[in-house]
């Protein structure tokens, strides 16, 4: 199946780009190494679920289907689609009754997070969230310091108002982790956020 972005541009997912033949050492002290934060969370939520701790789901990405060949009668093929306008935020769900709303990003700049990772219209559904009294975050990885965070919405909100008003086009790292709240990586979750929302007793 072809997938193309909105710029016409096609879709090719990692695992298909072509890499040179290479043995990989396997490291089983580091045997989570490598996933990725969608894939972490992936697992963590699932943890959440066995044990009834919440619901919490990733969004589908939209996509509008341009192509579909019919090789049976009982079997449709996707040949061609696109992306649609990205969705608002990669996840969401319920804990202990209470919505829970979040973005999930990684970066491999060691010391800021790029704001440029997300969109106008993420920062607005936060907003909105957040007015309706929902439970709203973004998860940060800085990935080559294996490291991750959560930094309550409206935080966040403030560092893009600070960007749009002429302000510094990223967060330090030093002001994530003021302002933020350090996820230590376990074993089984992986990325135990919810630990965090219980101190913050929000």
């Amino acid at each position: 199946m072809t997938v193309n972005y909105p710029n016409g541009k096609k879709f090719i997912r990692y695992d298909q780009e072509k890499k040179p033949a290479e043995k990989k050492r396997i490291n089983h002290a580091y045997s989570n190494r490598g996933m990725t934060l969608e894939e972490d969370l992936n697992e963590t939520n699932e943890y959440y679920r066995e044990r009834k701790l919440a619901v919490i789901h990733k969004k589908p990405t939209p996509i509008q289907i341009v192509q579909v060949d019919y090789p049976k009668r009982s079997a449709a093929v996707i040949k061609e689609a696109y992306f649609k306008l990205a969705s608002t935020t990669d996840y969401n769900g319920v804990y202990q009754g209470k919505y829970i709303d979040f973005e999930a990003k990684e970066t491999q700049n060691s010391t800021s997070f790029p704001l440029k990772n997300f969109h106008q219209h993420q920062i607005s559904h936060m907003e909105e969230v957040l007015n309706q009294g929902g439970i709203c975050f973004v998860i940060i990885r800085f990935t080559r310091l294996e490291e991750v965070y959560l930094l309550e919405a409206k935080h966040l909100l403030f560092f893009w108002e600070r960007m749009v008003t002429g302000g510094r086009k990223s967060i330090t790292k030093e002001e994530i982790e003021q302002a933020g709240h350090h996820i230590p990586l376990g074993f089984r979750p992986r990325i135990d956020y919810i630990k965090i929302l219980d101190k913050l007793n929000l």
